[in-house]
């Protein structure tokens, strides 16, 4: 018993480690983030806040002995045995599809145009919504990354490679 007891404080030891690591690496996302102008300081404060805060949390409930003392597995996900495996791969192949198609469609005509062409083009062929549906929620899409990104933010993003091509 008392070996086991050991194992668990070196495990509660490097989480409690790793969550003060996580904290620090956050702490300086924002310490340096802090002057510089404010569209370079987004992408660091917004995600290194809540890394500094939600690791600080980690780290002292890992101290407070908050860990789970249930063997097992982490997780509790098991993998369903009624899809066949050729449909879970054809499914597979068709989402890293789709990720890949939006990569591109924001290569070639930038972020501005492509968020609503993909939630379009999604809805119709892969979602088989109806036009009218389609057309309405990729409008508000469209209106929703504007309206946040370029009109609140003014984040400006660069053009499509064939808006550069045709010189638009």
């Amino acid at each position: 018993m008392e070996r086991r007891g050991g194992r668990m404080r070196k495990f509660l030891e490097g989480r409690v480690l790793f969550s003060f690591f996580l904290a620090a690496v956050g702490a300086l996302a924002v310490a340096y983030a802090h002057d510089w102008p404010f569209k370079a300081a987004l992408f660091p404060l917004m995600t290194g806040i809540p890394l500094l805060v939600l690791a600080l949390a980690q780290g002292l409930l890992d101290l407070r002995g908050r860990l789970q003392t249930r063997e097992g597995p982490a997780m509790d996900l098991q993998q369903t045995s009624d899809v066949p495996a050729e449909l879970a791969r054809r499914r597979t192949i068709a989402i890293f599809a789709w990720m890949a198609g939006f990569i591109l469609l924001v290569l070639l005509i930038g972020f501005t145009l492509a968020v609503p062409l993909f939630a379009f083009c999604y809805l119709i062929f892969q979602r088989s919504v109806g036009f009218g549906t389609s057309v309405v929620t990729a409008a508000g899409a469209w209106a929703f990354f504007y309206v946040l990104f370029e009109r609140i933010l003014q984040l400006q993003f660069e053009a499509g490679l064939v808006q550069i091509w045709l010189g638009l």
